[in-house]
Order: structure tokens, then sequence, then C-alpha cells
């Protein structure tokens, strides 16, 4: 089979060349793109390739048609709203992906954002380097606040357990069914969304983007939190209106927000709203971003091609 990864994974040749081995081994052809390859370039490799392992770059239907040998994508990713999963399905090709590399990434990411926003880490940082001092700006402790979490699943629970560490209560609203026991067992109070936003001092959300959460916090949602509460989302940026989270923190409503992932991957253009909203960390897609993950993720992507291979699909998407 011909195996082609359409973009690096942020690991090392070393490491790419350990992962490959085995398939070569086996009498298998690999192709690897640099990372200034163009769509063309791409459409080159993949048309008869029968497997294609992507990170987080658009995949869309157009393309898929085009490959017609294709039979599996490995997405070394967590999310895979950036393939067009219905063409997949109109091919009968299979989808996989690296489902909980990034957990404790994305985990310790939440709570770092959350306490550099509450605690204006940004402005004093200004501050001290422009020969400023603290005065008036002084913020909240996490510790003791009730915090809402939206999606709890892998990541959402990682932060629960983080969150119960630093002795806040925590509810927990989920677009799927949880059985009580995994609800006393990850350690948080099972409420639903209208519940979550009205009583939360701190709402963070860690839920997939799918047709239920899509714009699942826009105005109403927002305007019925807490006045000075905080917002963070980690999870896909079009679960939450930001021109709605602009207008809240502009107004007030909001104490402050972070936000991570948006309409668009990053670079975002200069007139986004959240870049001239008021007491927002704006991070540009860096929740997962660490050695470890980079690493695990190119373990989990290439560890699904072995396991289709050998007809046990893992981490399925379809």
């Amino acid at each position: 089979m011909k195996i082609v990864l359409l973009e690096p994974l942020g690991i090392s040749e070393k490491k790419l060349s350990a992962l490959v081995r085995p398939f070569l081994d086996a009498g298998h052809a690999f192709v690897a793109m640099p990372e200034s390859s163009e769509k063309a370039d791409w459409l080159r490799e993949a048309k008869d390739a029968d497997v294609v392992v992507i990170g987080n770059k658009p995949l869309p239907g157009e393309f898929i048609s085009q490959c017609e040998k294709l039979k599996f994508i490995s997405v070394a990713f967590t999310g895979f709203d950036h393939i067009d999963i219905e063409q997949c399905r109109k091919q009968g090709i299979a989808v996989s992906n690296a489902s909980g590399y990034a957990n404790t990434a994305v985990a310790e990411t939440t709570i770092g954002l959350m306490i550099s926003t509450m605690r204006r880490f940004k402005e004093t940082e200004e501050r001290c380097r422009t020969g400023g001092t603290k005065d008036g700006l002084v913020g909240p402790l996490l510790a003791g606040k009730t915090v809402g979490v939206i999606g709890t699943g892998a990541i959402g629970s990682a932060v629960i357990k983080l969150l119960n560490a630093f002795g806040c209560r925590v509810l927990g609203y989920s677009p799927s069914e949880k059985s009580p026991e995994e609800v006393r067992r990850v350690g948080y109070e099972k409420v639903s969304l209208e519940q979550l936003l009205a009583e939360s001092d701190v709402v963070t959300l860690h839920c997939p983007l799918n047709d239920s959460t899509r714009g699942m916090i826009g105005a109403n949602e927002l305007a019925s939190m807490k006045d000075g509460a905080y917002l963070f989302n980690l999870a896909r940026g079009p679960v939450v209106d930001s021109q709605a989270l602009a207008v809240a923190l502009n107004s007030g409503k909001l104490a402050g927000a972070g936000v991570d992932v948006y309409e668009i991957e990053p670079p975002l253009p200069v007139d986004h709203p959240l870049l001239k909203a008021k007491n927002i960390v704006t991070l540009p897609h860096i929740a997962w971003y660490s050695h470890q993950s980079l690493e695990l993720r190119a373990e989990i992507a290439f560890d699904n091609v072995r396991e289709w291979m050998a007809g046990c699909q893992q981490n399925k998407v379809i």
C-alpha cells in the first residue's frame, strides 16, 4: 500500500523514521510531503494513495473525491471537522483520529489560562516592562470558585480533576449522556446548561464541534451568565459566537475571557472582534502544542494505520 503524510507532524526525522520503518519493512511505500507543499503537490501524491495521514490542515471533499484509491485517513488531531466526513462516507473511506494525545496538555493550558486571565498577568507584565506597577490590576483567585465545564469527555474530565485540586465547586454539562457512576468518579455535579451558565463564576468549554454544539454559546447564553463571570474556550471556535463574546467583554458583562480557538485557524485577520475586545487573552491554538503531545499524536496516527491494516480499526470516526 501507499501511505502519504500530507504535512509535517512536528517531530524529528529520527522519530518519523522509527514510526515509518515497520511499514517499509512490510513492503509498503511511504511519502512525506514538506511544509511548503501546495494542494497540487498533495494531489499528485495522494491521488493513488491507499492511506493518508494529516494533521489539522483542511481536507475538502473536492480533494478527497479525486483520490479514487483512498481507503483510510488517519487524522493526527482530536478534532476532525476539517475533514469532509460526508465525502469520506460516500467513497467508503475509513477515518480515525488521534483521540487522547493532548488531554493533559489542554487541561494544563486551561488552568494556566484561567489563572493568567483572572490575575491579569498580561496587563501586569506590560506594566512591568514599561516601568509601571500592579496598581489597579488586582484579580480573583480560582480557588473556591464555582466552575462550569461544558463537555465532560476525556479533556473535560482532566480539567475537572485539576479544578477539584483547587477546591472549586465543579458543575458539568455534557451533550452526551453520562452515568451517575462516571459523574461521581470524575468529581462534578451534573446540571443543565442553563443552570451551569447561571451559577458559574467561570465557564470553560471542552466539547466537540457538531450540529448540536455549533453556536452553543451566543448572545442569549452570555446574557444568562453571572455578571463579572469569565469564559474560556479551548474546544472549537464555532462553539462560541465571537462577535457576541466581544460585545459581552466590551460592555463589562463578563470580567474576562481566554480563547485558544476560532472560526478559522490563526493567523487571524487584524479586525477579528476578539483581537479588539477588552480583558481577553487570545492564544493561536496552542493548548495541545507540547513536545510530548507532538510525539504522542504521531505515534497514535501511525498506530491507527497499523491497526486498520490489521483489520482492527481504532479511534474510529467512521
